[in-house]
């Protein structure tokens, strides 16, 4: 490949679990050098998820082309000092305020680097009254209005709000982390202040930044958009029907060509012509009396065969695909979305690919390492890069992961 585009972008991650590791797996996928400063005993997330030989898969992905160290911040804060007087960024995810509890605050790094960007990753943001209380990515899909969204439509259930499934407030989180600290050092280097910023970033307002117009929405008129399930309550017919095999397929017909196409496929031509039916706004009101029909028709075939059949039709559509989909998939596969991966301690496994690509290079090379081992480049780090006196009798051979 040619030089990554964060080539010699240095980055610092205080980082545990979820959404700050996020923000810096994207930029070390992009090329940047990643240098995770994990407690003594490491990140808590290598305890989550499966393990192999006693070792976490999911750190495989979530530490990845990152230089993994173990730091005590209490008692080896001049080594972190030093750490950041060479880097670009710092990216922290501790709860509010924790910088400055150990003195490791802005003020006290931009003292010993004024260029640093520090992007701040918090459940609520670093001021305002909710600023203490603590948050796990759950806390902010339920008041960003996510969880109010996924529920069941009124009266379908007793059951209660599902989550999406994915911790996707912290991966949101780390998005818009990533965005804004490169803006930042984008200032810093470009428009030529030279001087470092501090990026705020929360779970909540990370979740409530997808919520579309309802917020001029309820301006307006006080109107509050409901739970829809499957469907989407300005659109239709868009939804997910069963299948004759128990498997669901996604339908998203809603355009009046696609829908004249859909009723064809399905045997209902009629339904086109009807003018109940005529116009999307029209089909809306009627959503009811034509999801039936719809669902009369999957119901006869396996989700496969409903899906080739409305795929010929040019009709946008998608069986529910599990992690087993898209792992065998054939176009995840030729894109490199899944890609084989030899991880030292686990063995073979699968990574996802980048999902960002330039240029239409091919990402073999991405996973440059996968994962490593608590501590595996603590020597490297602080004995090579930084070059403090190696104690007598240690290794030379530091780099055993990258």
């Amino acid at each position: 490949m040619s030089t990554p585009p964060l080539n010699g972008l240095k980055v610092l991650e205080i980082g545990h679990y979820i959404a700050a590791p996020f923000c810096t797996r994207i930029l070390a996928d992009l090329g940047a050098e990643v240098i995770k400063i994990e407690p003594p005993g490491g990140d808590p997330f290598r305890g989550w998820g499966a393990a192999k030989d006693g070792h976490s898969v999911w750190f495989s992905i979530h530490g990845r082309n990152k230089l993994c160290i173990e730091l005590d911040l209490k008692r080896q804060r001049d080594t972190l000092l030093q750490l950041v007087a060479r880097a670009d960024v710092l990216v922290e995810n501790l709860r509010a305020g924790q910088l400055e509890r150990l003195n490791i605050g802005p003020e006290v790094l931009h003292a010993v680097n004024p260029r640093l960007v520090i992007a701040r990753i918090s459940g609520y943001g670093q001021d305002g009254p909710y600023r203490d209380k603590p948050a796990f990515g759950a806390i902010g899909e339920a008041i960003g209005g996510l969880r109010h969204l996924t529920a069941h439509p009124g009266g379908a259930t007793e059951l209660p709000p599902p989550r999406c499934g994915i911790s996707i407030s912290d991966d949101l989180a780390g998005l818009y982390a990533a965005i804004g600290l490169l803006s930042a050092v984008w200032q810093r280097d470009a428009t030529g202040t030279g001087r470092g910023r501090i990026v705020d970033v929360n779970l909540v307002d990370s979740v409530f930044s997808l919520m579309e117009g309802m917020l001029p929405e309820y301006a307006m008129d006080g109107r509050i958009r409901q739970p829809a399930g499957a469907a989407i309550a300005t659109a239709s017919p868009t939804n997910t029907y069963p299948c004759a095999d128990g498997r669901w397929l996604c339908v998203a017909g809603n355009s009046d060509l696609i829908f004249r196409r859909l009723m064809a496929a399905i045997g209902r031509p009629e339904l086109a012509d009807n003018p109940a039916y005529a116009t999307n706004g029209l089909r809306c009101q009627n959503r009811d009396a034509l999801d039936t029909a719809i669902a009369a028709w999957t119901r006869t075939l396996p989700a496969k065969d409903a899906e080739a059949t409305l795929e010929a039709a040019e009709v946008p559509c998608s069986r529910l695909f599990d992690i087993a989909d898209c792992a065998a998939d054939p176009h995840f596969r030729a894109r490199q979305a899944v890609q084989d991966v030899d991880d030292p301690l686990i063995g073979p496994t699968l990574h996802p690919g980048p999902t960002i690509r330039l240029d239409g290079e091919r990402p073999e090379d991405v996973v440059r390492w996968t994962g490593p081992a608590v501590g595996a480049h603590t020597g490297y780090v602080l004995h090579t890069l930084l070059g403090l006196p190696r104690p007598k009798g240690d290794a030379q051979g530091d780099l055993t992961s990258a």
